[in-house]
């Protein structure tokens, strides 16, 4: 697939810089022709085309929407600073051209809106919105939604290092400040003096089980969670050790959808999850997944989003970036079978091949795995 985005992509115009943190920044975006505004779903995020030194071509990047779905003909992202490894290579490139390049009056070239990770506003449930880091990102574009279009109870919990990266926090008080309901805990895992003088937080080090049995009454909630990939660990398994359904867990989590369920550094809840045990089914009845290459076979159970994820709990992990059918690195041989997609893929994908990450088998399929 190539990195250059298609003919849905248009410039914007950065007509806003703000920084919100020591590391994080954010850039409000205006189509130059305003009909090239879509409406998104408080969680979704925009591709983004950021040139790449080193080959003179331009690589693609994923940023949630931390705006509201209501601040039509605009949208921000707000973006933390990556250190890169070196000269060249792909961490830390994209941000550091947001950061040390872009400025107010640039023009982008962005795709979107995209992705699954959305806000359920036809649900009932008490809303849990969990993020640590820049994880911040589609919680609070979900907390606008909720602080002025319903009336469930949301607890918003975050966890940075300290106050000099937390971002985004007088927006989350004035959100919270707005309706009664809405209910913040902060937990700073460095705190500084100055932040244990103006009590910026509420709880220091990690997120603990018992923080969280204090802070949530028994109820049967709806998590929507973001954040980077031990503190997604930790979190996914003190949820579902407090007996949170893992189909009322949502996340953000660009990785193996099967590490949530490992043990990891931070995990903090001290119960790890099982690892999934594949589905192994040599009958002819209902859909299956042949493996070519490998020679194994599975029954498609209907409970996975897609392929990518179904493999990744049967213990096969083939490569994949994005997950979210923009960077094409899941793409593989279909050597027959049909596949649904239940999101658009970016590029075209030819006949015979197929985006494992966002596509779901319609009947029996092989793959060239």
């Amino acid at each position: 697939m190539s990195n250059a985005l298609t003919s849905q992509s248009f410039p914007f115009e950065v007509v806003a810089k703000v920084r919100e943190s020591s590391t994080i920044t954010s850039f409000h975006l205006v189509p130059l022709d305003r009909h090239h505004w879509q409406h998104f779903e408080a969680g979704q995020f925009l591709t983004i085309q950021v040139p790449d030194p080193s080959t003179g071509g331009y690589v693609l990047r994923n940023y949630t929407v931390s705006s509201a779905p209501s601040d039509e003909g605009m949208y921000r992202i707000t973006v933390k600073r990556e250190a890169a490894l070196a000269p060249g290579t792909p961490q830390g490139l994209a941000s550091c051209w947001l950061h040390d390049v872009v400025e107010e009056g640039a023009i982008v070239i962005i795709n979107g809106p995209r992705g699954g990770f959305k806000l359920d506003m036809g649900s009932k449930r008490p809303v849990i919105l969990l993020s640590g880091g820049v994880g911040i990102t589609p919680t609070i574009s979900m907390l606008k939604v909720l602080a002025n279009e319903s009336e469930r109870p949301v607890w918003f919990i975050h966890a940075c290092d300290s106050g000099a990266v937390h971002a985004l926090e007088k927006e989350v008080e004035t959100l919270a400040a707005r309706r009664a309901g809405i209910h913040v805990h902060y937990c700073y895992r460095f705190p500084s003096g100055d932040d244990v003088e103006r009590a910026r937080f509420h709880s220091a080090g990690f997120i603990s089980r018992e923080t969280v049995q204090k802070l949530l009454p028994l109820d049967d909630y709806q998590v929507y969670m973001c954040g980077p990939p031990p503190f997604m660990q930790a979190m996914y398994s003190l949820l579902t050790s407090l007996g949170v359904g893992k189909k009322n867990i949502a996340y953000e989590f660009f990785g193996p959808a099967s590490l949530l369920s490992q043990a990891g550094h931070g995990d903090v809840s001290g119960v790890a999850a099982p690892p999934p045990t594949p589905i192994v089914d040599q009958s002819d009845n209902g859909i299956h997944l042949v493996l070519q290459k490998s020679d194994r076979r599975f029954a498609w159970d209907g409970s996975s989003e897609s392929i990518l994820s179904f493999l990744e709990a049967q213990g096969v992990e083939p490569p994949f970036s994005c997950r979210a059918g923009v960077c094409g690195s899941c793409v593989q041989d279909l050597v027959s079978g049909d596949v649904e997609y239940s999101e658009e893929p970016l590029d075209d994908i030819p006949p015979g091949r197929v985006l494992l990450c966002c596509s779901r088998p319609t009947t029996s399929i092989a793959l060239n795995l």
